[in-house]
């Protein structure tokens, strides 16, 4: 459906730098030795849990309070399979994914040149431009979000962007009814910081598919951060 700027305007502009979870490693994580992994998995425990009984942290604008007590949970459940010498894969890839989502760091913001360099459509992805994670049951934007709208606003025309789709999603914790209006209002929060920044509502398409396309499978009831996410697609490459 047509995008309309409605009641989810996000006025935050707080900017951190565009930075996505990492990719996988060339070795996945659960399938190291036990013996590595129960000294990575101990220090990243120790690193979490510090984090998440640091005043300072739970008190900053930022999501690392909430990764932190993720991580801290996730690698714990890990340790203890780990102290058994038996591996939970399960726990073992959500340590690995909330203690990197915890530790990513923000990068400073480039510097306008003084003459702009000629067109290139480097850095422009040719289908998802961005994913924001969200804290659970959350509509509210990720901190770093305005920073990855002001590149999409910004390199639009560089990178042949004529059309976005905003594509909300959900874990499978809640009510398929619930979760359906929760990725609405996720994707239209994503879409009217987009035209906040400039980015022409004719141009912008919000949907959300709820809990229906999941990017890690699980169980009906689980709660799962990668899953909690609003992806903008471009030239309509999806999502309709």
């Amino acid at each position: 459906m047509a995008y309309q700027p409605g009641q989810w305007m996000v006025g935050a502009l707080a900017a951190l730098a565009l930075v996505q979870p990492s990719g996988a490693m060339a070795q996945p994580f659960a399938d190291r030795p036990i013996g590595e992994l129960k000294t990575e998995v101990r220090s990243r425990y120790d690193a979490a849990l510090a984090m998440s009984i640091d005043p300072a942290v739970a008190a900053a604008d930022s999501n690392s309070y909430a990764w932190a007590s993720e991580a801290k949970v996730q690698c714990g459940i890990a340790l203890g399979f780990l102290k058994s010498n038996s591996k939970d894969a399960e726990s073992l890839r959500r340590c690995d994914f909330a203690y990197g989502m915890m530790t990513r760091a923000p990068q400073p913001a480039a510097e306008v040149p003084l003459v702009p360099p000629p067109p290139s459509t480097e850095n422009c992805p040719p289908e998802v431009a961005s994913t924001f994670y969200f804290d659970w049951d959350s509509t509210t934007p990720p901190v770093d979000a305005a920073q990855s709208v002001a590149f999409m606003a910004e390199n639009r025309a560089r990178c042949g962007w004529a059309h976005f789709t905003v594509v909300g999603h959900t874990d499978r914790s809640g009510p398929d009814s619930y979760n359906d209006g929760l990725a609405l209002r996720r994707a239209h929060a994503i879409a009217d910081m987009m035209g906040g920044a400039g980015i022409p509502a004719g141009t912008i398409a919000v949907s959300g598919m709820g809990e229906r396309q999941p990017r890690v499978q699980t169980v009906d009831g689980q709660r799962t951060p990668e899953n909690r996410r609003v992806e903008v697609e471009v030239n309509g490459m999806g999502g309709q």
